[in-house]
Parts: structure tokens; sequence; C-alpha cells
């Protein structure tokens, strides 16, 4: 029995994954993106409730019925609880229930708490923050290189992986940085789509309970024209992409 430290949980999730899917919040993360909708999730060591693997799986479990897709297991970083979310994912296979892994990627060594992980994963859903390292340090306050290792990891796993692309105005609207994510992800025959997803402001209020700045707060969401442009250049490698 492992444990972890889960930030929250949602029954009905259906926008982490194919189908309705429990989604578990992990706590903690590396990170510090200027538009996290999650800020209350980054501190690994406070917040959310320590629970056991076999607790959280008894939760699932008492509204598999109503699951069409699966479970997500996102955050946070789900990466810096490998070990926990290993066991969690092993148990939900003994039950049949389809794996998801939402994670930045944000790993300097795949430990063997990873490898396991990854060997209960069925989806993989890989967060590219930018793949300019300056723009992805000015972004996110880390390097970028750590993910890119990751999604070569994935690679070499033939790993079934959804690309998640945020499109933020004066970070990663240009084209020119789609462009960038497309040639690496021309290289990957395990991802099977890109999902393009529109800035948003609805974690704001998160920033402020803990009394922070939120640098983006004039910020707007992308217009269908500047989607539309960054879909192409998708579009014309071949590799599916949508918003």
């Amino acid at each position: 029995m492992s444990l972890g430290r889960v930030h929250s949980m949602d029954s009905f999730g259906t926008v982490d994954g194919p189908g309705i899917r429990y989604v578990v919040f992990m706590q903690g993360c590396h990170m510090r993106c200027r538009y996290c909708h999650n800020r209350d999730t980054w501190d690994l060591r406070d917040g959310g409730e320590v629970l056991s693997h076999e607790e959280v799986l008894e939760k699932i479990l008492k509204v598999k019925n109503f699951l069409t897709g699966g479970v997500t297991v996102t955050g946070g970083e789900p990466l810096l609880q490998a070990e926990f979310v290993a066991d969690l994912f092993k148990a939900l296979k003994e039950h049949g229930i389809h794996t998801c892994l939402d994670t930045n990627g944000f790993t300097k060594h795949i430990t063997p708490d990873i490898e396991r992980l990854l060997s209960y994963t069925d989806l993989v859903l890989l967060d590219i923050k930018h793949m300019d390292e300056e723009m992805h340090q000015k972004l996110t306050y880390v390097t970028s290189k750590y993910t890119r290792n990751f999604a070569m990891y994935l690679q070499e796993l033939k790993k079934p992986t959804w690309i998640r692309y945020v499109v933020v105005e004066g970070y990663t609207v240009d084209p020119l940085y789609a462009a960038m994510l497309a040639e690496m992800v021309e290289k990957m025959d395990c991802v099977e789509k890109v999902e393009i997803l529109p800035y948003h402001s609805l974690g704001v209020h998160k920033w402020d309970a803990f009394k922070d700045g939120y640098e983006l707060e004039t910020v707007r969401p992308p217009s269908t024209e500047q989607l539309d442009a960054i879909k192409a250049e998708f579009d014309q490698r071949g590799i599916s992409a949508a918003y």
C-alpha cells in the first residue's frame, strides 16, 4: 500500500482523455506556469489530503459503471508521486479500467517507479508548454529539456500519446512556435493527436487566494483566426490537431 498527497477528485471529467472519466488531481509541481489554473496544487508538502491508493481505488469503484472512459491522474504533476500513481494504475488495470496520465513530463530521471507507472498507463496526455527554450523558461521558470527527453522516452516505448498545447497571447500564439512543435511531433509515431487548448483565466481566483499577482490579467483568449493558423501548422504535416 502506498500513500499519496491528493489535491482533489472529480467523478465526472469530460476533458481529460476519452469518455467520461474519474479525474484524480495530485499535489505538487515543479513548474510555475504563469497561466496555471491549479495554482493551489504547487506545494507537494502542503494542501490536499494524504490517502492510500486503496482508498482512492475504493472511491473510483463506487462509480465505475458510470465511467465510459476510465481514470485520469493529473495535477499538479503526478510524476512527483510516481510510486502512488503506479500502484493505483496497477489496481485499476486489475479491474479492467482504462488509465490515463496527464503530465508535463518534467522529470530529471526515468526512475524505476516511473517505468512501472508507464507500464500500467494506457494513454499519456503530454503538456508541451513551449518549444523555444528561452520562452519556456519565461513561461514556466524551468527548462524544457526534461519534457523533451520524456517525450522521446514515450516514443521509445511507443506509448499512445496526446500532445496538449496551450495557446497564450504573447507566449505561444505565434504559428512559428506551433511549427517547431509540429516538427517534433512529426517524428513521434506514438502521438495520436494534438489538442490545441485556448488560454483561459478561470483559475485567477486561486492566485488571489494565495495573494500572488496574476501576471496575465489583461490577456484575452486567442481568436478563431489565431487558432486556425496554429492548427494549419499541424494539418500541413498530416498531424491530427483540433481545438
